[in-house]
């Protein structure tokens, strides 16, 4: 995937320009720096970015251009990344399962930052993590409130996890907590449940935290209906922040990664047949750019425009909509409402597509190249 070097106002004058028949993501440096702005100015604590999501080089390069200096790092490859176009820059190696060929390159790296979900793991980190560094437990809940739940892989359960605090204290780590309250959370209170008991851990275990890392997902605009609460979700956090641990408050970090960048990019796909009026057919699924999608549900905020760049408008039709390849799985999810006027040959747009769409596209059946493209603005004429 290549970065066209000239800059476009918008996606409808490069579709009308250039008509591409590859996939296209446009992407938006200047919507990327307002929203980690957003969270600069609004979370309580340091912001971090989870590279997983997005791991572009220039991603990562308007980020620090930004002000962001911390990176959640789950492999030695992010590492390296963050260490090249981030140089100086907090990095938290936070996938809690490393062998000790990886644990031991990451400190050789300078990575003093790791998280932890069980006692193997920890006697790992004992063994090669230098005394004075970060160990920060991870514990899960089984609260809802997110698209899907990160605990059926990672995450102690409450008791485990006060165990671990305390050995990880007595070890001489600093001792910090971590959760992830599920991708794509749109309920404020689930960190209200997890930050309480956070404190409940710490307290039961004896140890003074120095950080709770109140993880990723914080949610990115997806359905038109469902505008995301992210100052809500700001105020909560220092609110019961305060509420749960009083005077032996830690300090705060957040990971993420959606919340971060999905808003600044959105995937162009063309229209490859209508067939007999009922399905359509995209040059792009979910080998591709919408690989995302049947995991977590469709995303509605679309646009469909003609060859030309304009606007379609006819009255919403819902559509199946599958993907290029020969594989019958290659359907969005659902039923995507759609202008009753669409035709071969017309884009349709899918904006908030910048998290887990280059990181997870492959090339199956021939498919699966994006091209990517610079624009002053996401939002085109009508």
């Amino acid at each position: 995937m290549g970065l066209n070097k000239t800059i476009w106002a918008n996606p409808s004058d490069f579709i009308r320009a250039e008509q591409p028949d590859n996939p296209v993501l446009f992407f938006s440096p200047a919507i990327l720096q307002a929203t980690a702005r957003r969270f600069l100015d609004g979370f309580p604590g340091l912001v971090t970015y989870a590279v997983k999501s997005n791991p572009d080089e220039i991603v990562i390069a308007n980020l620090d251009a930004a002000g962001i200096r911390g990176y959640d790092v789950a492999s030695l490859y992010e590492i390296d990344l963050i260490a090249r176009v981030a140089p100086g820059a907090a990095m938290h190696y936070n996938n809690p399962v490393r062998s000790r060929s990886e644990i031991a390159e990451a400190v050789e790296k300078g990575v003093r930052s790791f998280s932890v979900d069980s006692l193997s793991e920890l006697e790992k980190l004992y063994e090669l993590v230098p005394q004075g560094a970060e160990i920060s437990v991870r514990f899960k809940l089984p609260v809802k409130g997110a698209a899907y739940d990160f605990g059926a892989k990672f995450g102690a359960t409450a008791p485990l996890a006060t165990e671990l605090l305390a050995r990880a204290n007595g070890m001489g780590f600093v001792p910090s907590l971590t959760f992830h309250p599920g991708t794509q959370c749109t309920d404020p209170m689930a960190w209200d449940a997890y930050i309480r008991t956070a404190a409940k851990i710490a307290a039961d275990a004896g140890v003074t935290l120095s950080r709770l890392n109140v993880g990723g997902g914080f949610p990115a605009h997806r359905l038109n209906a469902v505008a995301p609460e992210l100052d809500a979700i700001f105020a909560l956090v220092d609110r019961v922040t305060g509420e749960a641990f009083g005077d032996a408050r830690p300090a705060l970090v957040c990971e993420p990664g959606r919340g971060l960048v999905a808003e600044s990019f959105s995937l162009a796909t063309r229209v490859r047949a209508v067939r007999d009026a009922d399905h359509v057919f995209l040059n792009d699924g979910v080998y591709g750019g919408l690989a995302e999608l049947p995991l977590i549900g469709i995303i509605d905020r679309v646009e469909l425009r003609d060859g030309e760049g304009r606007r379609k408008s006819g009255l919403p039709v819902p559509r199946i909509v599958f993907g290029p390849t020969c594989d019958s799985v290659d359907r969005l999810p659902g039923e995507l409402p759609l202008p009753g006027d669409i035709a071969e040959g017309d884009y349709v747009i899918f904006h908030g597509m910048g998290a887990y769409s280059t990181a997870t596209v492959t090339r199956f059946n021939g498919f699966g190249v994006l091209d990517m493209v610079t624009a002053l603005s996401l939002n085109s004429a009508q």
